[in-house]
């Protein structure tokens, strides 16, 4: 298990999807000297830039960022995982002297950064690719199989979240411990120190026309070709990144099974609704983060800097 890190001053700047919170860390970045943290669980994986919103190779020259495309898409990043890989992305850019600003829609991410882990083991190779492919092979079965080997956490997890459902049965399995008791066991918080916690909270309309915006830019940008491309790779459609917002509509409209029309409007609702979802989980498991509800991006930024400049992360 990673020891703590006990930080100087970092930012964290949660927010749901197409609020804005890329762009603010880009301008915080430039201003305080400081280096970018991805905290969204799509944008580490490499094969999807357009479709998962990473930054630009353009903005990413402008200040360091780290953590993005990162993984390859048949890879599973867990918060545990990242979580770890962010600890020691936040050491070096404190070594460097610069400040670390953590920015991401992932909310558990967050939370296992901040809040802590359970220390489960970590799981063999082995163990991990027999389960999924168990439980890809079950099909509708597969959560059978995790009641039988933790039933109280089969009674929180959907039957269709195969993911969830492998983790569950690999750590029963690898651990003789189900998941749900290791749950139980006392957490430490990674990441301590002075930390500005930041929530993106705009107006609900304004962003759910953002989001149906930021879709229509993607497809100008190349997303259909992104999604043609993948979909040309094979993956086992359980993995995390193939549940990325837009693309399985994509998909379809390249293979010509719906139109394009069809295609977006499947692919702006995924977003609008994931977006709803986000903020309710900020709200109500981000209570104690100091919300922001600015949208007018100059406004924002002279409330962000005015909320840093009061944590003295300007003088570093």
């Amino acid at each position: 298990m990673s020891e703590p890190h006990h930080t100087k001053g970092a930012i964290l700047i949660a927010g749901p999807t197409a609020s804005g919170k890329s762009g603010l860390a880009l301008r915080l970045a430039e201003r305080l000297g400081g280096e970018i943290v991805n905290a969204d669980s799509m944008q580490v994986y490499r094969e999807l830039r357009v479709l998962t919103a990473r930054p630009s190779t353009v903005e990413e020259s402008r200040v360091p960022h780290h953590l993005y495309g990162v993984l390859a898409g048949d890879e599973s990043c867990s918060a545990g995982k990242w979580a770890r890989m962010a600890l020691e992305v936040v050491r070096d850019i404190e070594a460097r002297g610069s400040v670390p600003i953590i920015v991401g829609g992932t909310g558990l991410y967050f939370r296992a950064l901040t809040e802590g882990l359970s220390p489960i083991p970590a799981i063999s190779e082995v163990v991990r690719v027999s389960v999924r492919a168990e439980v890809a092979a079950a099909g509708e079965g597969a959560h059978a199989l995790l009641v039988a080997a933790d039933p109280v956490l089969a009674g929180v997890i959907r039957p269709t979240d195969k993911q969830r459902i492998a983790r569950g049965i690999e750590v029963a399995r690898a651990t003789e411990k189900p998941l749900s008791q290791w749950h139980k066991e006392p957490k430490r918080p990674l990441l301590t120190g002075k930390l500005a916690k930041i929530v993106m909270a705009p107006e609900r309309e304004w962003l759910r026309a953002r989001c149906d915006q930021r879709f229509e830019m993607m497809l100008e940008m190349g997303a259909i070709e992104e999604a043609r491309a993948l979909a040309a790779l094979g993956l086992d459609p359980s993995l995390p990144l193939m549940k990325a917002l837009g693309l399985r509509p994509l998909i379809d409209y390249a293979l010509e099974k719906i139109d394009l029309s069809d295609a977006v409007s499947r692919g702006q609702a995924e977003t609008r609704a994931y977006a709803k979802r986000q903020e309710t989980w900020m709200r109500t498991q981000m209570i104690t983060w100091n919300r922001i509800f600015e949208q007018d991006s100059e406004r924002l930024k002279d409330v962000i800097f005015s909320f840093v400049d009061e944590l003295g992360l300007t003088s570093r």
